[in-house]
């Protein structure tokens, strides 16, 4: 077997485990609870969120990119109308603390970035793009038992703080 061909064949593999790894979750599930430094230097702990309202974690591959940077000023548009429903977003990537920060200072921004450099949490929710370290475009709305009560795959950077906006209102509604 020639060289390029063992190279090709063991890519494949290791994209193959890769894959196979993070498991996917789903809607009913318990959340991963994790511990991630914020853009600002203090400590988000989602066990401290238990009970104290609704919790939106997004998930994005690289801040300062344009549909990162497009998403971000939405959930900054729309942030009283998400918190006006008991609920707090946090943006999760996998950039340093120095790029969240100079991110969230660039683009005014009202919510928490968090830094997850070693790729464990985006792990954990199942976001870790195979073979590099980088989360996919993901959206998780948890209710305040931690419970995941929705979660979107298929996330356009323009629209998702407006879904979830309108998402949290039904959800919500239907939990009464």
């Amino acid at each position: 077997m020639s060289t390029f061909l063992r190279t090709i064949l063991l890519t494949l593999g290791l994209l193959w485990t890769n894959m196979l790894q993070a498991e996917t979750l789903k809607v009913g599930q318990k959340a991963p609870v994790f511990e991630l430094q914020a853009h600002d230097g203090s400590v988000m702990r989602l066990l401290d969120r238990q009970q104290q309202g609704w919790t939106v974690l997004y998930f994005y591959p690289k801040a300062g990119t344009p549909g990162c940077t497009t998403q971000a000023c939405a959930f900054r548009d729309a942030i009283k109308a998400i918190r006006n429903q008991n609920a707090e977003v946090y943006g999760v990537s996998t950039d340093d603390l120095k790029a969240l920060q100079e991110f969230h200072a660039k683009h005014r921004l009202s919510f928490s970035l968090l830094s997850d450099p070693d790729a464990k949490v985006t792990e954990s929710y199942g976001v870790k793009m195979p073979v590099i370290k980088m989360a996919k475009r993901w959206t998780f709305i948890i209710d305040p038992e931690l419970v995941i009560r929705q979660v979107d795959d298929d996330v356009d950077p323009a629209l998702d703080a407006d879904r979830v906006a309108k998402s949290l209102q039904k959800l919500q509604a239907a939990k009464e």
